[in-house]
């Protein structure tokens, strides 16, 4: 039964389809899993078992019955625990909502349990996602797989951490800074960050800003081309996800731009060796392969968000008096000037995706580092050498270009490094395939050392 915790969510749902599984029997494997590995990791922040095993039986009897079965019957998730959930309390790691209990499921939820999959828990995420440590007042902190002194990243640390230790077969996270990908990323599993608009962020404690995402986290890059068609499309809810899914693709280049330094923190020897034997070995599949960096990412510290207002709003909503140490920095008073007026960044923004779609037209795929390092100790990412890495992700949610994760090779002492293949809108195909071909040649997901 430990072997079945390794597989892939799509070969889990063919098994149970065909019964040559019971869909009880891995709802059993998953939760065995879970008590061997949550107690080190603390990634799985709440579980029922008990309503995991009786959606199990259910599954079972149809099977059994002759009847037809949705397409991922059986199979076990996660959700980021800053998605809304009727079966469990939805505290968005902070303390206001410590009790909260919504009284309706997030759209991605909805969708995921209709397709037939089963909700087993809900993962750790830091203080409203707002930080890339998994870390709040009302579960604590989140370990890394590979190495329980590391940080497994945030902000879908939490999911990122149990997916790869065969807790769940795949977890919804969010990404509005890279918080899909550095988890990904850190603890060496797949992650796709679809365009934007693709996904409804309807139920999610950010609901209504542009740069967040929503996407799947899974072992393997097939489970991200295999759930993304369960969970996207327009709600009638969330303003920006009414927007169609081009199905006339432009045609396809060839040509990938690559880089290994964003020009502002200098990747590590691991990460600048693995995106060199990357290159080599994409060049090798055909793709005319070119080293090529968007100038404009050098202005991405020029675009920050100084409003701080709406954190404040989300912190009044829940009723939050007293938060985590990351967002210590509300409590100090507003620095005069700091950021530029709204009409100007939005200017700023509007010139940055204009010159970013420039730079992409002549390519499929950009594809780089996710971080510039592998996953840090616990509390040293606010360290200035590790802060300066955090550049390499926010393009692609200002853009809105979906991008997928992939663990592409490991660091020593035996820490994942993952690489980012984004593409342009619409194009989760192209990333996808791209992240396919790496993990095939470099092997992808690893179990931890658990």
């Amino acid at each position: 039964m430990v072997e079945i915790i390794d597989w892939s969510a799509k070969r889990m749902a063919r098994a149970v389809a065909l019964g040559d599984i019971a869909a009880e029997d891995l709802i059993e494997a998953h939760l065995r899993r879970i008590d061997a590995v949550n107690p080190r990791l603390n990634a799985v922040v709440q579980l029922d078992r008990d309503k995991a095993r009786e959606a199990a039986r259910a599954i079972d009897l149809r099977r059994a019955a002759g009847a037809s079965l949705p397409p991922l019957a059986g199979v076990p998730f996660t959700v980021k625990d800053s998605f809304d959930t009727t079966s469990f309390i939805s505290t968005a790691g902070t303390l206001g909502r410590r009790d909260h209990r919504p009284d309706r499921d997030s759209t991605v939820v909805t969708r995921a349990l209709r397709a037939g999959a089963i909700l087993v828990g809900k993962s750790n995420t830091p203080e409203l996602t707002l930080s890339f440590e998994t870390d709040n007042l009302v579960y604590g902190r989140t370990n890394n797989p590979y190495a329980l002194d590391r940080t497994p990243g945030g902000s879908s640390g939490g999911a990122a951490a149990i997916v790869a230790s065969g807790g769940a077969a795949f977890d919804i996270g969010s990404d509005t800074s890279g918080s899909l990908r550095v988890p990904a990323h850190f603890c060496g599993v797949a992650a796709l960050k679809p365009t934007a608009g693709s996904v409804p962020r309807t139920g999610h404690i950010i609901a209504d800003d542009e740069r967040t995402q929503v996407g799947p986290i899974a072992r393997r890059v097939e489970d991200l081309a295999f759930i993304l068609p369960l969970i996207e499309g327009a709600d009638g809810i969330d303003p920006i996800a009414s927007r169609a899914r081009d199905r006339r693709p432009a045609a396809r280049t060839g040509r990938l731009a690559l880089f290994a330094s964003d020009g502002r923190a200098e990747p590590d020897e691991a990460t600048r060796r693995i995106v060199e034997e990357t290159a080599k070995f994409l060049g090798s599949c055909g793709f005319n392969v070119e080293w090529a960096r968007p100038r404009a990412m050098d202005d991405l510290p020029r675009l920050r968000r100084s409003d701080r207002s709406w954190i404040e709003r989300l912190l009044e909503q829940a009723g939050t008096t007293r938060v985590h140490d990351e967002l210590a920095w509300l409590n100090e008073p507003p620095v005069p000037g700091r950021g530029p007026p709204k009409e100007e960044l939005a200017e700023r923004s509007s010139r940055f995706r204009a010159e970013m779609e420039e730079f992409m037209a002549p390519f499929d795929a950009l594809v780089c580092p996710v971080r510039p390092f592998p996953a840090p100790r616990h509390g040293e990412s606010l360290r200035p050498e590790f802060k300066a890495g955090r550049w390499y992700t926010p393009a692609f949610n200002l853009t809105g270009w979906p991008v997928a994760t992939v663990r592409t090779g490991t660091a020593p002492g035996g820490l994942p490094i993952g690489l980012q293949i984004a593409a342009r809108h619409w194009r989760e195909d192209v990333a996808l395939e791209i992240a396919g071909l790496i993990e095939g040649w470099s092997g992808g997901w690893s179990p931890p050392p658990l």
